[in-house]
């Protein structure tokens, strides 16, 4: 049986009151949703609360589903709407140039960045871009979407998301750079 016909099939169950299935679906996707709501949020702990809110409205919405339709690019759409919905509400939590002086205290100037403070250097990076561009940007270039599929997520044109794409690109360019000239 191919995976897109079991994955109807949990789907199917999970509509129908299944709690087997819908768990199976929620090992399925979990990283993948967890995954995405940190990178858009920059934010670990409100990313674990973006991802749980995202499966608790698979859960309440699961019964308007389509079975037929594949459901990675809806539970992109609901981590989205559920991120921005979480951005409007706070601040972000860490700033550019404070992650950027905390990379450069705990960086040897003697060794090349490690993960972890690339890590801190790109979500910083992120963190100075405008919602849109980072929406664009996480989903194409590091979830690997194409753009067809990042612009049916987002609600717009492939144009409009190649442009936020290559606009994001320059700022987060820029932003790194400036980063690795301040700890020379």
């Amino acid at each position: 049986m191919s995976e897109p016909t079991v994955m109807r099939q949990w789907i199917a169950r999970a509509k129908s009151g299944d709690s087997a299935a819908f768990e199976q679906l929620l090992a399925l996707h979990g990283r993948m949703v967890l995954r995405t709501a940190q990178r858009l949020l920059l934010n670990d702990a409100d990313a674990q609360d973006a991802a749980q809110e995202v499966f608790l409205r698979l859960h309440r919405s699961l019964h308007k589903f389509q079975e037929e339709r594949d459901l990675i690019p809806w539970l992109y759409r609901i981590t989205v709407n559920i991120c921005h919905d979480q951005r409007k509400r706070r601040k972000p939590a860490v700033t550019f140039e404070e992650t950027t002086e905390l990379a450069a205290r705990e960086a040897n100037p003697e060794q090349q960045l490690n993960a972890e403070e690339r890590r801190l250097l790109l979500r910083a990076a992120l963190a100075g871009l405008s919602d849109r561009e980072r929406d664009a940007i996480v989903l194409r270039d590091i979830e690997g979407l194409s753009t067809a599929e990042v612009a049916r997520i987002l609600g717009t044109t492939e144009t409009t998301v190649r442009s936020q794409i290559s606009m994001g690109r320059v700022k987060l360019r820029r932003r790194l750079q400036e980063s690795m000239e301040k700890k020379l």
